[in-house]
């Protein structure tokens, strides 16, 4: 054998099959020619997405401890993406290589469908933002409840107790539903929407209105959500509706640059900063900070990476999931706060936490897949099943982290108060 023990098994449409010695935690079946035509084409994640999501390749076993045991295999990597399968693969990859060069794999194969083909404007123009955001989230709005559950939020939840938050399980007790309206309840808390009623909150990125509603509903607020997603934006408005709160929460379909002459005390972005970029990420911050009063409260919500990192177009997330997508180091996100001209009180850290929803997210969908498949069909399927295992693994791991940001707009004087403690909001 070349190169190290395989840490998972392999088995191939000939019937040949390399397996490690005692356990392993699962199997990577190569159906077909295909499969390794994809490898060829496109060396790395990229083909190696495609081979999964076209199904010539499947992935056998707990696929959590799969995606880790390919990962442990390869250097630590911050990014959302699968180069630690192109690690272990790296010596058959080389012979691929060789066959490619010599037309022994013929022609690249048929490329599986909802591949995201970046536009010709400009990166984090409006339309191509809005194509982008399409491309995720104009799917279907019953894939994402499948998915997400009840409370149709696609961000990381909070599993207030200690125990919720162990990363092989979870508090029965605790459901994700639970564990998103507590994350709601605590982003509120910051945001002091809870010292007076009636505190108008702009929502951006609203998703389909779950932080708008409970902010509404426990809090008083008067609430403006944006989003580009017309699904969302549809859905969003019939559940304010169904849920009596058309006085309280208003829904826009529009992008969070149109925002003009208006005021807000305060500020929401839970899981939209990801589509934003390091291009317009000034221009995001002191957008935000002009529509704040004086002494109006910010909480960005994102996930992050150190260094930062881009779903580029040859990475099997920026193709398939987020088109476009960046993860910014929070230092960064601390930095572009201040030059915006806010004063940044509170940086929490909530990577186990979003490890955990995720594991929720992919148990709703591993349990009711055959609707899933009816639903958006196999390749989206699989599509999502890859990326939230790997994007689970990532945060377990350290190499994904997840942070809320919170800052305040100083008024005249200087002055940005908060409690003088953390208490008032646990």
């Amino acid at each position: 054998m070349l190169g190290p023990a395989p840490a998972i098994g392999f088995e191939f449409w000939d019937g040949s099959a390399v397996l490690p010695e005692g356990e392993y935690p699962g199997t990577m079946r190569v159906l077909s020619a295909d499969a390794l035509r994809h490898l060829a084409w496109a060396p790395g994640e990229l083909g190696f997405g495609r081979a999964y999501v076209s199904g010539t390749l499947e992935l056998d076993g707990d696929i959590f401890e799969t995606v880790r045991a390919l990962r442990s295999t390869a250097p630590r990597d911050t990014r959302i993406n699968l180069d630690t399968a192109r690690q272990v693969l790296t010596t058959a990859r080389e012979a691929v290589g060789a066959a490619r060069e010599v037309g022994a794999l013929g022609r690249r194969p048929p490329l599986p469908p909802e591949e995201a083909r970046p536009s010709h404007a400009g990166l984090h123009t409006k339309g191509r933002d809005a194509a982008a955001i399409s491309h995720h989230y104009d799917v279907s709005n019953d894939f994402y409840g499948l998915v997400l559950g009840p409370s149709m939020t696609y961000s990381c939840a909070r599993f207030a107790a200690p125990e919720d938050t162990e990363l092989r399980g979870a508090n029965p007790a605790v459901t994700l539903a639970d564990a998103q309206a507590a994350k709601h309840d605590l982003i509120c808390r910051k945001l002091g929407l809870d010292e007076r009623p009636g505190m108008r909150l702009l929502d951006v990125g609203c998703g389909w209105g779950s932080m708008a509603m409970h902010a509404a509903s426990v809090y008083g607020a008067q609430v403006v959500g944006v989003t580009i997603s017309r699904a969302q934006a549809e859905l969003a408005r019939k559940r304010i509706a169904e849920a009596g709160l058309t006085e309280s929460v208003e829904i826009r379909l529009s992008d969070y640059r149109e925002l003009r002459n208006e005021q807000f005390d305060a500020i929401s972005s839970i899981g939209m900063f990801e589509h934003v970029g390091t291009k317009r990420t000034a221009e995001y911050f002191e957008t935000l900070r002009a529509l704040l009063r004086p002494q109006g409260r910010l909480l960005n919500h994102a996930i992050s990476a150190v260094g930062g990192s881009v779903m580029s177009g040859r990475s099997f997330v920026g193709r398939y999931v987020f088109p476009d997508g960046e993860l910014i180091d929070v230092g960064q996100v601390v930095l572009a706060m201040e030059q915006a001209g806010f004063e940044v009180r509170d940086v929490d850290a909530l990577r186990e936490h979003y490890a955990l929803t995720l594991r929720h997210w992919v148990g709703n969908l591993e349990g009711a897949w055959d609707r899933a498949v009816s639903l958006v069909g196999e390749g989206r399927a699989r599509v999502w099943r890859l990326y939230m295992a790997a994007s689970a693994v990532g945060f377990e791991g350290g190499g994904l982290g997840l942070h809320q940001v919170l800052g305040v707009a100083p008024d005249a004087h200087g002055d940005a108060a908060l409690p003088g403690t953390r208490r008032p909001w646990f």
